[in-house]
């Protein structure tokens, strides 16, 4: 039965992928993987790396952007394992810089932030469930004016300072999607006394046999690097050939900094399909994978669309309009059966540059799609995940 399966997986994501990266409406190369609790059932890789340039190869390394937030994440449910994390205690009693941050509330005559001291301490909870007040330029017009007219740096620099950002609201008053999981790398940094890329390398890659994974690059690692693409008004595709993550970042930016080929990440969502087991030993409990993967939100929080207040870098963007979506541990949970039939429960998320991937426990599977490409959004890239995902569910249907 598992082969019937597996030979209808690769007949409708091989159709998908091979769509995608030809004719005028294409992206320049794709690789596209999914895994059951046992090991890779697809694997496919389509397209080039750069167009005009070598083929893409499913040992392809990416810029992963967000989809590093979940391994961040892991880092500091380890923490709370060990009795050294309590989520509730102020963040500033593990990493004191957040302490010095106020909010803004808006800007004066003279075009100066309104600053004021927050209500209440930021707490770890907050910071993975993304309520803490942090967000982004590219989601968030005072951001993107701090940016503008005050020299805020952008997280792309992997620079201290662009972090140490205004909150846009006072602690636990909504969501907002942002920095959060940077400064959730800056508290497990400052418990286990290491850089937050020591720390993934001995809590996570290891147990998972993870190596193609860093926020820097080997040299190894560098010849393989897809180039990031730029889609014009037009749709056409400009290879980004200047712009890249930094190799040697002043921070280890948990919420988007690493690089990896889509094998390892896979061996990643392995571990989540199996109650935290990895090869090679346990990076989490069962009963803390448990709890970390059901949506955590307090009404009238919600997760909401992603607005792109910065056209070149994102999209107006949103997974399953319409549908109800919560917030995990560190997670997006849809609460409802999606259309491409992603059961109600299931966790995922994204990264900037069209990265995107679910992990579905109930039906232990989940999958990864990579290109690179900006704006985030584009409608060729997210489309075609939407329909690599359906292919799945359809494949899974049928057996």
């Amino acid at each position: 039965m598992k082969d019937t399966i597996t030979s209808d997986i690769k007949s409708r994501c091989d159709s998908v992928l091979n769509g995608l990266t030809s004719g005028a409406s294409r992206v320049p190369g794709v690789v596209a993987m999914v895994t059951d609790r046992d090991g890779d059932i697809y694997s496919g890789a389509s397209g080039e790396r750069r167009i005009g340039g070598d083929p893409m190869t499913e040992d392809t390394v990416f810029a992963i952007f967000s989809t590093t937030k979940a391994i961040a994440g892991t880092t500091a449910l380890q923490c709370v394992e060990d009795g050294l994390l309590d989520l509730d205690a102020p963040a500033k009693e593990y990493a004191p810089a957040i302490g010095n941050l106020q909010v803004i509330d808006g800007f004066d005559d003279s075009g100066q932030p309104r600053l004021r001291a927050p209500r209440s301490d930021v707490t770890t909870r907050q910071l993975m469930l993304h309520t803490a007040g942090f967000g982004y330029d590219f989601f968030n017009e005072d951001y993107k004016r701090l940016a503008e007219e005050h020299g805020q740096p952008s997280v792309v620099t992997g620079s201290r300072a662009s972090i140490e950002t205004p909150l846009l609201f006072d602690p636990g008053e909504k969501w907002e999607y942002g920095t959060n999981i940077d400064w959730v790398g800056q508290v497990v940094e400052g418990i286990r006394g290491k850089r937050l890329g020591e720390v993934m390398a001995e809590r996570v890659f290891a147990p998972l046999g993870m190596t193609d994974i860093a926020f820097t690059r080997t040299d190894n690692m560098k010849p393989r690097t897809a180039t990031i693409h730029a889609r014009g008004e037009d749709g056409g595709l400009t290879p980004m050939d200047d712009f890249a993550l930094p190799d040697d970042p002043e921070v280890h930016m948990g919420g988007h900094g690493l690089y990896g080929s889509v094998p390892e990440y896979m061996k990643f969502i392995r571990m989540w399909l199996n109650d935290g087991a990895g090869p090679n030993g346990r990076v989490l409990k069962p009963e803390t994978v448990d709890w970390a993967v059901k949506g955590a939100l307090v009404p009238p929080q919600k997760v909401t669309m992603l607005p792109g207040v910065i056209p070149s870098l994102s999209n107006d963007a949103e997974f399953f309009p319409g549908l109800a979506k919560d917030w995990s541990y560190t997670f997006m949970v849809n609460s409802e059966e999606a259309p491409t039939g992603r059961p109600a429960g299931a966790i995922g998320w994204a990264g900037l540059a069209n990265c995107f991937y679910w992990i579905d426990r109930a039906n232990g599977v989940g999958g990864y799609w990579a290109t690179q490409i900006l704006p985030f959004g584009d409608p060729e890239s997210f489309t075609g995940y939407m329909d690599f995902e359906t292919a799945v569910y359809q494949a899974l249907a049928n057996s």
